[in-house]
């Protein structure tokens, strides 16, 4: 599938009046839900508030005319948001002017490697990240905002980075903690638990909003001691280019975009293919990729920071039913408005209530039915989930992002190396050939192995091939004569597999028993012929199925099968 430009824009002029109704309801239940949100993950990076505010009006625009999706959500999100303060915490020395153009230049660095991935067509590597390592990476991260929220909520200066360090640090200046600011932070987690449960449809961070500022006006809670956002800056971003920095800085955000980049289109991605499998459409992945691409970079030229898509908000949208990116331009609107007009009501915003959101948002990151899944389906997936888990929450996220996916990696080529094997027979009242561990009273055929290896012959598992085909030869009571491998489930073979078949074929020879094939595909067929393996075996040793297989070895040896 290529990647055209703009497919949003085309869908857009195909529009529909029957949506509208839907995408306009949507539109504004989203940009009243994104609304408290996008000021917290501000929050969250590390940035001014309002900048997540900033970072959601490109986001919107460019992913309306570059998305392929009618139903996603794009703009700041917990995951970048958390990796981005992440990567600039350490390097921008606490000056709030160098973190905001450190955390622009991120995002259009991370606009860059997104485009010159769907350039290069990387859309594929989101399939990197396994769904065991995607749900254990979401809990530490998920971990990590609620340790970075422990200070807000309870209205102390913490010395500690870690969670551990700030739970102790939190206990033992208990004395310490502001009570109002404490009390309310609990009180807009609770009421937003409550909403989640009894009215998920509605925009509970946008009433918690309204109740938080409410409750400060009402009891003047800002003279007592809790902090609110204060005095938000006029007017809207404007476009401005990242500074220039030094070169060892500068590698150091390429290498974090990079991983940001990763997460963030896999986030994407699979959020984007979730809706599109249940509204029966299709997303293109390159495309997707592109779109990020443009979306960061837009961010980033408007003093943004990075982002990525909404789960959250994709399912309101789609839930009220959004048809199309009309959805995201009604938003966009809202927001406007509300950065033109309602900047003294957002002034008032306590910043506890901020803490309170991220917390909401990152305990439902934290999939504890999925992970109840993963442990009845396969312990093994289980166990990767809590390793990733672990490596986000015991290193630090960036760090993490590789750790995941090189578990990935190592996943992915464990199944390669030691793969499924079966020793095909006959089972009593059932037709075919079977594996004979997986039935009850099979039974080989005698003096015949049909051996079948279920994975690609290459370097890394020729030799595992080799020996656990000499181990079913030995375990076999009757005395081999033939071996024939069904080569069904091999695609393809390298050098180093093929030279490690010839001799596994010359030991066979040496030892009185026929080496051959069935089921060989026409690609292999031409690799094998290439090494001169097909003339050294026989090209009548090739059989395109079992059955002709087994009535050349009845034919040569003689055996009948009662």
């Amino acid at each position: 599938m290529s990647v055209s430009l703009l497919p949003g824009l085309r869908r857009l002029r195909a529009y529909q009046p029957s949506w509208l109704r839907g995408d306009v309801l949507a539109g504004v239940t989203v940009a009243a839900y994104l609304v408290p949100q996008c000021m917290a993950y501000g929050e969250l990076a590390g940035v001014a508030p309002i900048a997540g505010l900033w970072a959601i009006l490109p986001a919107m625009l460019l992913y309306a005319l570059f998305g392929s999706s009618p139903q996603l959500s794009v703009g700041p999100e917990s995951t970048t948001a958390v990796m981005t303060a992440a990567a600039i915490a350490p390097i921008a020395a606490g000056d709030p002017l160098v973190y905001a153009s450190f955390a622009s230049l991120l995002a259009v660095l991370v606009g860059v490697v997104c485009v010159l991935g769907a350039w290069a067509r990387l859309g594929f590597l989101a399939e990197l990240l396994s769904k065991p390592i995607l749900v254990g990476y979401m809990a530490g991260v998920a971990v990590i905002m609620i340790s970075g929220q422990i200070g807000k909520i309870s209205g102390l200066e913490l010395e500690a980075k870690s969670l551990a360090g700030e739970l102790l640090e939190v206990a033992r200046r208990s004395n310490e903690i502001h009570l109002p600011t404490l009390i309310l932070a609990l009180g807009v987690l609770a009421f937003l638990l409550l909403i989640q449960r009894w009215f998920p449809t509605a925009p509970g961070p946008l009433l918690a909003v309204l109740l938080a500022v409410a409750a400060v006006s009402l009891f003047q809670l800002d003279q007592a001691g809790v902090a609110v956002i204060g005095e938000i800056p006029a007017g809207l971003p404007s476009l401005a280019l990242p500074s220039a920095i030094a070169p060892g800085t500068f590698k150091t955000l390429l290498t974090a975009a990079a991983g940001i980049a990763l997460v963030g289109y896999s986030d994407n991605v699979l959020t984007a293919r979730a809706f599109a499998a249940r509204g029966g459409y299709r997303i293109d992945a390159n495309q997707e990729l592109l779109a990020l691409g443009a979306v960061n970079l837009g961010t980033g030229l408007m003093q943004g920071f990075p982002v990525s898509s909404s789960g959250s908000r994709t399912a309101i949208s789609a839930s009220l039913g959004s048809r199309s990116q009309l959805f995201s331009l009604v938003a966009f609107v809202v927001v406007l408005v509300v950065l033109l007009f309602l900047r003294p009501l957002l002034a008032q915003f306590p910043q506890a209530a901020l803490g309170a959101i991220v917390i909401y948002a990152a305990l439902r990151l934290i999939d504890i039915g999925e992970l109840k899944r993963l442990r009845h389906f396969e312990r093994s997936e289980f166990r990767l989930a809590l390793i990733t888990c672990a490596g986000v929450l015991f290193t630090d996220i960036l760090m993490g992002v590789g750790l995941a996916v090189a578990l990935s990696v190592i996943a992915l080529f464990a199944r390669l190396v030691r793969p499924h094997d079966a020793v095909l027979g006959q089972v009593p009242r059932l037709g075919g050939l079977h594996d004979v561990d997986d039935w009850q009273g099979a039974s080989t055929i005698p003096g015949l192995m049909l051996y079948r290896y279920d994975a690609p012959l290459c370097f890394a598992n020729a030799e595992d091939f080799r020996r656990r085909a000499l181990a079913a030869i030995a375990a076999e009571a009757t005395p081999v004569r033939w071996f024939v491998l069904n080569a069904e489930a091999i695609v393809e073979i390298d050098i180093t597999a093929a030279d490690v078949l010839q001799e596994f074929q010359r030991e066979l020879t040496a030892n009185g028993i026929v080496f051959a094939m069935a089921r060989t595909k026409q690609d292999l067929y031409q690799q094998l012929s290439r090494t001169g393996f097909v003339d050294r075996v026989g090209p009548e040793r090739f059989y395109p199925t079992l059955p002709e297989a087994i009535a050349a070895f009845r034919r040569e040896v003689g055996e009948r099968v009662g």
